[in-house]
């Protein structure tokens, strides 16, 4: 049986984290799961109003559609929480999970979301570095059949683009008020693919002045994987000491041997990937590319007993490493499901989604960093930020895509220094700007910087959406 690559956020959380399974054993664990796809009763045009996290603020939750498809057509669940600030004139920001397949709403209560769930799943407390501080924020469940969202079928970055750009459009007209605020875009890890995927198809769409404009004012990936080819070439330069040379904080865990193998296999590896992007595609070459290169770069770290999200810890929980049944527990209780006007038993992510864009080859298909120069061309603006503990998706692999991709600005960009980025004083990153394109190496965070990182990644966001990422630089790093 071929094996392949997968997210263990498929299993656990809601960003991507990858684990070397059979892919035999994926579709034992998409049959266990609760086949039921649809919640009960869905109506697209009435919405709840819940008191839940932060009931300071208004919120309001609920489905719209996806697609064309009327009564058949996928059914996205969002849940938005109002600025604390000036919701009237804030601006929208959308959340994504990765996996493929995972709910973003355990990003909301385990990363950055207005409150956080006691252990045993019944309680709440506030989050003081929640993103909705001064900005309307709301997390959606997407692909279909994800979280709390409704049907199945979507298995590629095409049909989420079009999807997410069907169910924004229903979006912004039920809620115009959001029409007039700029609109930015986060994801993480397979966000990686989704966001530059999802953000290219609103500007072609926004082309269109017949269609209902979405007002995109910017992009930002989280420690994804956006261009395979380059990001697998780094795996055994992380591993062997956390990009130390290149100001990494990460303590190595691979020795001398095991970073010289996969030096040696790495090569194959990168020809495997090109292979799956050729023109004639083939998702028997793809499944091989991901079986191949996961065998290079993933169980060499597994060996190592440290937890492959964040290259400081050991891996606490098997394959999963972070246990989160305690959202799972408070998402299903009865009373929460109603204020949040929902009936359907919530995963923190959907195996057969999973399995979908897996089988598909979806994994090493495409390079999605080719889809921001336009974007940046139009004064769209794109952050990509990743903590330097991450082994899965890395800081150093991240970094070499944005210093290699082709657009107006490459050489500003390029010629444009790590400078140091400061929070109360305190140097916590290193910012790379040019011409509204940003890469942030996050220090002392793993694969979900909100999580380990929250005030810093909360100065970040705020820095972002001010649209002035240099307003944190250490005074010696101002070009004047």
């Amino acid at each position: 049986m071929l094996r392949i690559a997968l997210f263990a956020a498929a299993v656990i959380s809601g960003s991507a984290q990858l684990v070397y399974l059979p892919l035999d054993k994926l579709k034992e664990e998409a049959a266990l799961q609760d086949s039921r796809t649809d919640a009960v009763d869905v109506q697209t045009t009435k919405f709840s109003h819940p008191k839940l996290c932060d009931p300071s603020v208004k919120q309001t939750s609920g489905y719209l559609p996806a697609s064309e498809l009327g009564p058949l057509a996928p059914k996205y669940f969002f849940w938005l929480f109002e600025s604390r600030s000036d919701p009237e004139n804030d601006p929208l920001i959308m959340w994504l999970s990765g996996g493929p397949g995972c709910s973003s709403q355990l990003a909301l209560f385990a990363e950055n979301g207005p409150c956080a769930v006691s252990k045993d799943g019944k309680s709440t407390t506030a989050n003081p570095s929640s993103w909705h501080q001064k900005a309307n924020v709301m997390w959606v469940d997407q692909p279909a059949g994800v979280g709390f969202s409704t049907k199945f079928g979507t298995h590629n970055e095409a049909g989420v683009a079009s999807n997410m750009v069907f169910f924004l459009q229903g979006f912004f007209t039920q809620f115009p008020q959001y029409a007039k605020v700029k609109f930015y875009i986060f994801g993480e890890s397979y966000g990686g693919h989704y966001v530059p995927a999802i953000g290219h198809a609103i500007w072609v769409s926004n082309k269109n002045t017949e269609s209902v404009h979405i007002p995109l004012a910017g992009l930002a990936v989280g420690n994804g994987l956006t261009d395979p080819e380059e990001q697998y070439k780094w795996y055994a330069q992380m591993g062997r000491d956390g990009g130390k040379a290149e100001g990494g904080h990460a303590p190595g865990v691979f020795n001398a041997l095991v970073y010289r193998a996969m030096q040696l296999a790495t090569p194959a590896c990168i020809a495997s990937i090109k292979a799956c992007n050729s023109f004639e595609f083939n998702v028997t070459t793809c499944l091989a590319s991901s079986e191949g290169c996961n065998l290079v770069s993933q169980i060499p770290y597994r060996a190592t007993g440290k937890n492959p999200y964040d290259q400081r810890i050991k891996c606490e929980h098997g394959n999963l490493c972070y246990d989160f049944d305690h959202i799972s527990t408070f998402l299903n209780n009865k009373e929460v499901q109603q204020q949040l006007g929902v009936d359907k038993k919530w995963g923190s992510c959907n195996y057969a989604v999973n399995l979908a864009f897996q089988a598909t080859g979806d994994w090493m298909r495409g390079n999605y960093a080719l889809k921001l120069p336009e974007l940046l061309h139009d004064g769209i603006q794109v952050l990509i930020y990743a903590g330097d503990c991450d082994y899965i998706c890395n800081w150093l692999g991240n970094k070499a895509w944005t210093k290699g991709l082709e657009w107006d600005g490459k050489k500003e960009f390029n010629d444009a220094p790590d400078a140091d980025w400061q929070v109360d004083g305190k140097t916590v990153a290193r910012l790379r700007t040019a011409r509204g394109f940003s890469f942030m190496q996050v220090f002392d965070a793993g694969h979900m910087v909100p999580m380990d990182q929250p005030a810093n990644s909360l100065a970040m966001v705020n820095a972002f959406i001010g649209g002035n990422m240099s307003e944190h630089l250490a005074r010696s790093d101002i070009v004047v």
